[in-house]
């Protein structure tokens, strides 16, 4: 029986699946002390309740994958997946193919709400501190929020009748605008610029669970509210009348949708920094390969996000060791290619 239009394939999960799990192992397995992905995987099943099982790895082994290196893989994993869930959100709610976190300003206004805080955290301690507190998603989805509000409003200023490209424009524009707005709050406080510049180039490392814990809940909301309505994006693909002839309001799918993939921006951001293009690279190879309803996309672009992001994650700490490059280097040496064959292709079917 020929499967359906739309349809998420088994066989696609399973691969999904399978690459989240070999790009953990390869995570927790390489790095300046590298570990047998045998022995990697046995201590992982050994933290089961009730799996008891020989690893192999002696004790300072053992505590280098369970307390330092697996918060970090959790914790590329989730990033990966919400920047990939946000990225294909946002393309099916402007129906625009290049609409991405980083390039419509989410993320630059997420970046904001994030400077804002450690500047004036800083300011009342009077030096660098250690850790963000928890409060920072919350200044870092204001931000999005408001950063693809003005975007949209933008893009849209020029009539209905718009190139793709219009969006996009208007979303360079919002960055240049709030990165002078971070300029500025740096420039009144010099002292928090290391803070500040070492968070903007995009890293993972993390002294533990605390940054897991803090995006994992606002992770769930994301991908709940979004994967709900994921088939509200394939209604609204072709055209705002059709979708309200159908029963669907497509104002209100628009708002939930952007608030909740703002949301998962944020979060993401808070505790990662700007990681760029993992929302346009992801969404688009799901979409060539694995067929272009939303039900496909979203739930995909999340397991394959995931892999991605953890594993570009391991070039970053490995290719110029010791020393550790930025992720977000990393994404864009992929990415920018990448999006200017997105563009040349969207410039085509135009």
């Amino acid at each position: 029986m020929p499967d359906r239009p739309g349809r998420l394939r088994a066989r696609w999960v399973l691969l999904g699946v399978l690459a989240v799990l070999l790009a953990a192992i390869a995570g927790l397995s390489l790095g300046p002390v590298s570990l047998p992905p045998g022995g990697v995987a046995a201590e992982l099943l050994d933290l089961i309740p009730r799996v008891h099982l020989d690893s192999g790895l002696n004790a300072r082994e053992a505590a280098i994958v369970t307390q330092l290196r697996l918060p970090r893989v959790v914790l590329g994993l989730l990033v990966g997946a919400m920047l990939a869930l946000a990225g294909g959100c946002y393309q099916g709610v402007f129906r625009n193919p290049l609409a991405d976190p980083y390039l419509l300003g989410v993320a630059a206004g997420a970046g904001l709400g994030v400077t804002a805080v450690i500047t004036m955290r800083v300011g009342q301690t009077g030096g660098v501190t250690s850790g963000l507190p928890v409060t920072v998603p919350i200044a870092a989805f204001a931000g999005a929020l408001g950063a693809v509000v003005l975007t949209y409003v933008l893009g849209v200023a020029g009539g209905r009748d718009r190139s793709p490209a219009t969006l996009i424009l208007a979303g360079v524009a919002v960055s240049a605008f709030l990165a002078a707005g971070q300029t500025y709050l740096l420039q009144r406080h010099a002292d928090a610029i290391q803070e500040v510049y070492s968070w903007l180039l995009g890293r993972l490392a993390t002294g533990g669970w605390h940054d897991v814990l803090v995006l994992l809940p606002y992770a769930v909301v994301t991908a709940v509210v979004v994967l709900l309505h994921r088939r509200e994006l394939d209604v609204l693909s072709v055209g705002d009348d059709e979708a309200a002839s159908l029963g669907l309001h497509p104002q209100r799918s628009r708002y939930v949708l952007i608030a909740a993939a703002s949301l998962g921006t944020a979060a993401a951001v808070s505790v990662s920094g700007l990681i760029g293009f993992v929302g346009i690279i992801v969404p688009h190879t799901v979409r060539l390969l694995a067929g272009s309803s939303y039900r496909v996309i979203l739930p995909l672009s999340m397991l394959f996000g995931a892999a991605f992001l953890a594993l570009t994650d391991l070039v970053a700490r490995t290719v110029a060791a010791p020393a550790e490059i930025p992720i977000g280097v990393v994404t864009a040496f992929v990415g920018a290619p990448f999006f200017v064959l997105v563009l040349r292709t969207a410039r085509q079917a135009a």
